[in-house]
């Protein structure tokens, strides 16, 4: 079995780890009927609005 020969730093373990833990920003879209903006899949928070029902009372 193969045995690495130096030590590897922890800057390059790190860094190595690092990049798979990018994040993204969430994906913001308009709401249909009040053109608010909202997260996809989600009831809007202005209007209660989703598939264009009314799905949540909003005062």
């Amino acid at each position: 079995m193969a045995v690495p020969k130096r030590k590897i730093s922890k800057a390059r373990r790190d860094s190595r780890r690092a990049a798979n833990i990018k994040m993204t920003a969430p994906n913001i879209i308009e709401c249909p009927q009040c053109h608010e903006p909202k997260l996809p899949h989600r009831v809007c928070k202005a209007c209660g609005f989703y598939h264009d029902k009314e799905v949540v009372k909003v005062q």
